[in-house]
């Protein structure tokens, strides 16, 4: 039974030829597409910083389930179960409307021509770049998935409470590489975590991973008085609390100390399986281009894992074209 597991991940994983996405796939089709994206964005992350991780999280959600077709945006229909209300989705997710913004824009400039999958691509870049972390040019030419999968969902991302074994294993599933995973990881110094996804670091083992600093202490101290031992499920705490709507580097620095919010980000450097992944942590904390040129091709890497079966371009994200 794991080994079908394990198959279907790896079969779903592989990109398509790569001739298929190409750099200049819409310049004659829909030349203002990505001008467009980046001014909607723009809008978003002005009215929000929080928005950056937010579209870059979708873009991460979409693209571990089925490839980077979409799929993540459908809603449930009487024909069709979406993927919002998958465990590591529900009550989580959000920004579907300022996707919902940038496809209307786009249908009204070209209609039926850029995918959502690939807007969310575009979006996640400019997102990126727009709180100050780096650029990469984005292979599009994306199809939208006409179908999604609650329990692929559900299986194939990773979550909070995972060890590092399970984690690198859902990475490369993917064909992304541990180097790959500590990179992209990184995404989260502009993300913000529910007290549920916390809880059980700190009360459990923050302690024993930070140092016995005041500061540490203070820290541990704000995030109890955030999210209480019982209750406050969807109060939420920057992951990043020293500059937590700047794209840096400084998400490894608290990996260092040992005050990652997330277990599953705290694994990558104290877990004592972690050699690989403990020494990526201290290169990113010391040298933020090297993360940013990894975090980069790792960004690209992961967009160009689609869909084997292709689809459509969808008129309206949530819903397959009748």
């Amino acid at each position: 039974m794991m080994f079908t597991i394990f198959s279907s991940l790896i079969s779903v994983s592989q990109a398509q030829d790569p001739s298929q996405l190409s750099l200049d796939y819409y310049s004659k089709t829909c030349p203002a597409a990505q001008d467009i994206v980046k001014a909607e964005m723009e809008c978003a992350v002005r009215d929000d910083p929080r928005n950056a991780a937010t579209i870059l999280r979708l873009h991460f959600h979409d693209c571990f389930v089925q490839g980077c077709d979409g799929s993540v945006l459908l809603d449930d229909t009487y024909s069709l179960q979406g993927e919002k209300e998958a465990s590591q989705n529900a009550n989580s997710l959000i920004g579907f409307d300022i996707v919902d913004k940038i496809k209307n824009q786009l249908e009204s400039e070209c209609p039926g021509v850029v995918s959502c999958a690939d807007l969310l691509a575009i979006a996640a870049r400019d997102a990126v770049l727009l709180v100050g972390g780096p650029y990469w040019d984005v292979p599009l030419g994306r199809k939208d998935s006409t179908t999604a999968s609650f329990s692929a969902a559900d299986t194939d991302l990773p979550a909070v409470n995972h060890g590092l074994v399970t984690l690198i294993t859902k990475f490369l599933a993917k064909g992304l590489s541990v180097t790959d995973m500590v990179a992209l990881v990184g995404a989260h110094t502009i993300g913000k975590a529910r007290c549920v996804s916390f809880r059980d670091r700190i009360y459990g083992d923050f302690g024993t991973t930070s140092h016995s600093a005041l500061t540490s202490e203070l820290y541990l101290s704000s995030l109890k008085s955030t999210c209480p031992a019982s209750g406050g499920d969807d109060e939420v705490s920057p992951i990043d609390n020293v500059t937590p709507t700047l794209f840096d580097n400084s998400f490894y620095h608290i990996l260092l100390r040992g005050e990652g919010l997330l277990n599953s980000d705290q694994e990558m450097y104290s877990s004592l399986l972690g050699f690989e992944t403990a020494s990526l942590v201290q290169k990113y904390a010391l040298d933020p281009i090297a993360f940013f040129n990894q975090f980069s091709d790792s960004m690209v890497k992961m967009g160009n894992i689609t869909n084997l079966e292709g689809g459509e371009v969808r008129k309206n994200c949530r819903f397959v074209n009748s």
